[in-house]
């Protein structure tokens, strides 16, 4: 069995991350099964691979706060390099001839990239399954309604792909009634659940002990995703932690996307302040998740995905611009009492520190996520049905394409 996952990944490393844990559950239960991601990722380099997966790095795009997109790292204009990841794309396809390509978030691609490649699967690969991964939230809803429309993005996944998967609850976010998916969309999708993360590459025991912690005592993380915007949330943490006289240790993993200058100023803080470890990039974040009581980190799907994994306390600073999906998501998910959440705009030390106390005083009274968060093995599942009709697997059968779940009204 031949997949390719795209994933455009212009900013952070969120996209990337997800794919890749659902790449990584495949060739875990699929020994058969030969992955090639291709992605703009700059952080592909430096994540584990498994045998079965491998990668074609694709040239790098960043977006700016007003959700401009350039080329990173390339002395060309945009329209160059999306011409290069376009025509490098399609060579990819025609050559690795996929039984299943799986598509991150934008139906065509970023910047239409994906537009020669769905024209060539339509008539010299028909047979390849095309299926299109959205996370449970894109942006708020007027938004990504006009985008849709401005894109023809309804119109392409009528006419393009098998089906579309939703890695989330219509509970929490239904894309199909919030985003207005017309009857021959709303077809295609299903609501796959959330995707459970398992434990990290370091036992909790072993990455306390390497920290040096004693057993009853407390530990923070604070983690601001890739991190290119994270450095207001670090600020913060770091002023009210200078100003109080609280007794717990502290991990801040700055992001391997964090301007240099920024970087080099948290890490000159950090220096000054025992109770602090500071790390630029860590590919067990899930490890130090797991090793902390309290998680101070943006409200990336991922992240999101790791603290109710691992049924961690959290406060949660979302991100807000360009798109307003991690404040959806944490709004609502905060409202079910999974964690605690502080708009940006209402962000201060003084506030942060306050939440956090609160967290660190309640971290002995955890309850279990009813969130469902299964939707590894589903895509797995549909995968297998999708490329292998005739001897698809049987043991997930009877979960129905939209599943009706329980949440619980409070805890985590």
């Amino acid at each position: 069995m031949r997949l390719i996952v795209y994933s455009h990944d212009a900013f952070g490393l969120g996209n990337i991350r997800r794919m890749l844990a659902i790449c990584h559950y495949i060739v875990q239960t699929d020994p058969e099964a030969s992955i090639l991601v291709v992605s703009g990722s700059p952080a592909l380099h430096s994540l584990r691979l498994p045998r079965g997966i491998d990668y074609i790095k694709l040239p790098c795009l960043e977006r700016d706060q007003a959700g401009v997109v350039s080329a990173k790292y390339l002395d060309t204009d945009v329209e160059e390099a999306v011409q290069l990841r376009s025509d490098l794309i399609l060579s990819t396809i025609k050559n690795f001839r996929p039984d299943l390509v799986l598509v991150d978030k934008k139906p065509d691609g970023l910047q239409r990239e994906l537009q020669a490649t769905l024209a060539y699967l339509k008539t010299e690969q028909p047979q390849t399954k095309l299926v299109l991964l959205l996370r449970d939230i894109l942006d708020r809803p007027e938004a990504t309604i006009a985008q849709w429309q401005r894109h023809g993005y309804y119109d392409i996944i009528a006419d393009w792909y098998d089906q579309v998967w939703v890695v989330g609850v219509p509970e929490i976010f239904d894309v199909c009634r919030e985003y207005q998916f017309p009857a021959e969309v709303s077809q295609k999708t299903s609501f796959l659940g959330y995707i459970r993360r398992e434990r990290g590459i370091k036992p909790r025991s072993v990455l306390r002990q390497d920290l040096d912690l004693a057993p009853d005592q407390k530990l923070v993380l604070v983690t601001p995703g890739g991190g290119a915007d994270g450095y207001r949330l670090v600020k913060a943490y770091l002023d009210g932690l200078e100003g109080s006289s609280s007794s717990h240790r502290s991990v801040i993993i700055s992001g391997s996307e964090m301007p240099s200058l920024q970087r080099t100023e948290i890490q000159q803080r950090v220096a000054l302040l025992p109770q602090v470890d500071w790390l630029e990039f860590t590919d067990d974040l899930v490890g130090f998740i797991d090793a902390a009581d309290v998680v101070v980190a943006m409200g990336g799907y991922n992240t999101i995905g790791e603290i109710l994994s691992l049924q961690k306390r959290a406060v949660i600073v979302p991100r807000v611009q360009p798109v307003e999906e991690q404040w959806i998501r944490a709004e609502r998910m905060a409202a079910l009492g999974l964690f605690c959440t502080i708009h940006p705009d209402k962000l201060t030390p003084a506030h942060l520190m306050q939440q956090l106390q609160r967290e660190l005083d309640a971290v002995d009274a955890v309850t279990p996520s009813r969130l469902d968060m299964n939707a590894l093995p589903r895509i797995a599942d549909r995968i297998s049905r999708l490329v292998r009709p005739s001897s698809a697997s049987a043991y997930l059968s009877a979960y129905p394409a939209i599943y009706p779940l329980p949440l619980a009204a409070s805890g985590y």
